[in-house]
């Protein structure tokens, strides 16, 4: 499943970056997210969370890890989780541009799911994981953009 999108953030590139690499913002930020503990510094972190798809809610560990840092335009990040009824495996990419309004910021996700979970709600996953992604960004934006 792939998902993807482009935010506008009122801010310069560099202060993006700072934020959207920043484990503890970034969680503070993830709709779900119950608890987050960094395995290695600014590399590797694991994240416990739930999420609801109709009736069944699902809850996994899940372990993210930076695989590529290009200070400040371009990230990515391998995601691996599981728990009960349910595998994911996937990876996702940042790309950070200037823009006159601020910074744009490119993302996609491409994640497989597996498991009793997928079978029995995949079809629910994308337009789920799309209103999560929103809310997200909508609340990176509230963090940093300076009236936000």
């Amino acid at each position: 499943m792939e998902i993807r999108g482009t935010e506008l953030i009122r801010l310069p590139r560099a202060e993006v970056w700072r934020s959207v690499t920043d484990a503890d913002l970034v969680a503070s930020c993830m709709p779900g997210v119950e608890s987050m503990r960094t395995i290695e510094p600014n590399r590797r972190f694991e994240v416990v969370g739930g999420v609801k798809l109709g009736a069944a809610a699902v809850r996994a560990k899940t372990r993210l890890e930076w695989v590529e840092l290009e200070e400040p335009g371009r990230a990515r990040m391998s995601i691996r989780g599981s728990g009960p009824g349910v595998n994911v495996d996937g990876m996702a990419d940042l790309v950070l541009r200037e823009v006159e309004e601020g910074t744009a910021l490119d993302w996609k996700a491409d994640v497989t799911v597996r498991g009793t979970v997928a079978m029995l709600a995949g079809r629910l996953m994308k337009p789920v994981m799309g209103k999560m992604s929103q809310e997200f960004f909508g609340r990176i934006r509230q963090k940093i953009e300076p009236d936000g």
